[in-house]
């Protein structure tokens, strides 16, 4: 029997374990899972992903690009005129007021870094690309405190169901700033 061309399956499957871990968590996923999630045979998951792991690392680095597109969305802050501390603190704001569920299943596949030795370096790629981008507006060091603060204020804001508050987030961005 001829093999069936399927381009899209390697990436069918990434978001079928984006779907799987949103709705059973990480210890919902599996490989037959996000088969059966995906339509596909389990033979196409082990195929393309060997390990559960390597499957986390690509639905984490799609996962990431959900905020790397809010920060993209604001180009104005290479600007030295803009203040950086408000646009910042209203990236926060957009990217939170969006779909709920997409940034807690952000931070599921981020956290699980604390796990799964082989997601550290896919996690952290976040925060480092936000930081080389901070870096062209202030100094490395305030760069990642920077990146680091709004890491945290997005975890409290997730974990404790408190409000965003744009207003203290733009403030507490700001003490951090030369």
């Amino acid at each position: 029997m001829p093999r069936r061309h399927d381009p899209d399956r390697r990436q069918r499957i990434i978001e079928a374990a984006i779907r799987v871990v949103g709705e059973k968590g990480l210890a919902g996923l599996s490989h037959r899972t996000v088969a059966a999630e995906a339509d596909v045979p389990l033979g196409s998951t082990t195929y393309h992903f060997k390990t559960l792991d390597e499957l986390l690392v690509a639905a984490l680095r799609q996962a990431n690009e959900g905020f790397a597109k809010a920060v993209a969305a604001y180009g104005d802050l290479d600007d030295p005129s803009t203040d950086l501390a408000a646009a910042l603190a209203r990236i926060l704001g957009d990217w939170l007021s969006g779909d709920r569920t997409s940034v807690e299943l952000e931070y599921e596949l981020y956290l699980a870094a604390l796990r799964r030795p082989a997601l550290r370096p896919v996690a952290a790629e976040w925060a480092d690309d936000l930081a080389e981008r901070l870096a062209r507006r202030t100094d490395p060091a305030t760069a990642r405190a920077l990146a680091a603060l709004m890491d945290g204020v997005c975890l409290q804001v997730l974990l404790t169901g408190t409000p965003y508050d744009e207003g203290y987030a733009r403030q507490a961005l700001a003490r951090l700033m030369p």
